[in-house]
């Protein structure tokens, strides 16, 4: 399970003390003036690839699509899961690399901001074709049918990578001619760019309710307010409040999980109550009074873990259907960082009810014709025993350690 995070260079909005990020920290507390702040990218992040072309030359910026996420894909027998890490061009031309390697792996890169100088080649290649063309590329070799399919854990950006003209189209990240010779009319200001307009937003995290410090971990999605007992999450113009609570325990030594609750219309499908999921995932039960009045909702962990981890808390805790007995507000004990997005933990529905349908030969082939509504979601922390490095829930019968949380943050 390798994975590669980006380093980013930056300035602190309050002070503009010199900060090195990562690219899933959200979270940014300065350690000179101490003031915290959100990072929001709007749609995605966009970043540049340093260069050391000589001064005076007159740069132009290649835009890339770069990916990383896990591909689950349901399949007869079982689900199969691929960790993916790509770039790709976001403006396709047969003169310059395909992707941009290692490079942004290797290096320091940069947050685009508006006075970047150079010249930006405007994207052309829409997002949805290039996850397609991931898709096809990491489904190959794998047994058909594929009967659904769908990326958790994602993380898009966008990377531009530059160049300049000297004689021959020269790499300014290498300083060295690219290898492929564009031909002797080719003009780069001829295709569309210009100037970036894109900017990094940098929020102050106070607690709209009540205007407290809101607390959470650096790559933490979700902050919470202790004073007003909230928790809130990044919305396209600020923070949204989340529906949360906790099941409690007594015991001190606990981990506070989170985990996402999704009440859905499912289309194609009967699958509304507690009685529909009996006879969906074959349980060996008998449907008895009263579990028709029972709601079904689908669970997910809302924090990253491993793909074999995550299929399995998801699809347990759903054929559990926890009862609803949590205490609104946060724990007192330990709580573990969301780090899963909302729309991540929506777009992997249609691979959890493959997880649990039965028979797998008989239904498998009706998921491309279901439609999964989701209607009304809420946030729900539940205490996992801590024994040494290792933490477990009896009742669910679910365990994973500290350094497989901690590693699969990275993903």
């Amino acid at each position: 399970m390798s994975t590669s995070r980006l380093l980013i260079e930056h300035q602190c909005p309050q002070c503009g003390a010199p900060i090195v990020l990562e690219e899933t920290d959200r979270l940014f507390t300065c350690q000179y003036c101490k003031v915290k702040s959100f990072l929001f990218p709007g749609d995605f992040f966009r970043y540049v690839l340093p260069h050391s072309a000589p001064k005076g030359k007159a740069l132009f910026y290649l835009p890339y699509w770069r990916f990383k996420g896990i591909l689950f894909s349901s399949l007869l027998g079982r689900i199969d899961h691929r960790i993916v890490d790509v770039s790709y061009q976001a403006l396709l031309s047969d003169y310059f690399p395909i992707s941009v390697g290692l490079r942004s792996q290797a290096m320091k890169l940069r947050f685009l901001t508006p006075d970047t100088e150079g010249y930006f080649l405007k994207p052309s290649v829409p997002l949805e074709e290039v996850v397609h063309l991931i898709e096809q590329r990491f489904s190959n070799g794998l047994p058909q049918p594929i009967f659904a399919q769908c990326f958790v854990g994602e993380t898009l950006s966008q990377i531009y990578s530059p160049f300049y003209v000297g004689g021959k189209i020269h790499d300014a990240v290498l300083n060295r001619p690219i290898a492929t010779s564009p031909p002797d009319d080719f003009d780069v200001m001829a295709l569309p760019g210009g100037t970036p307009h894109w900017q990094i937003r940098f929020i102050p995290a106070q607690c709209p309710l009540c205007g407290w410090d809101l607390e959470g971990e650096r790559d933490s999605i979700v902050l919470s307010c202790r004073n007003c007992d909230t928790l809130w999450t990044h919305a396209k113009k600020g923070f949204r409040k989340l529906e949360f609570g906790h099941v409690p325990e007594e015991s001190e030594q606990v981990l506070y999980l989170p985990f996402y609750r999704i009440r859905a219309q499912i289309q194609g499908l009967d699958l509304s109550s507690y009685a529909d999921l009996v006879k969906v995932a074959n349980l060996p039960k008998v449907v008895q009074k009263g579990m028709e009045k029972k709601p079904f909702h689908f669970w997910t962990p809302a924090f990253k873990i491993r793909p074999s981890d995550f299929l399995k808390f998801s699809v347990i805790f759903t054929l559990s259907q926890p009862e609803e007995r949590w205490t609104p507000g946060l724990p007192k004990a330990e709580i573990y960082p969301v780090t899963l997005s909302i729309p991540e933990a929506l777009e992997s529905l249609k691979i959890n009810l493959a997880g649990f349908m039965k028979p797998p030969g008989l239904l498998l082939p009706t998921l491309s014709d279901i439609d999964i509504t989701p209607k009304h979601l809420g946030l729900v922390y539940f205490p996992f025993h801590i024994q040494r490095d290792e933490i477990y829930h009896p009742f669910f019968q679910l365990r994973t350690t500290r350094n497989v949380l901690n590693y699969a943050r990275s993903l």
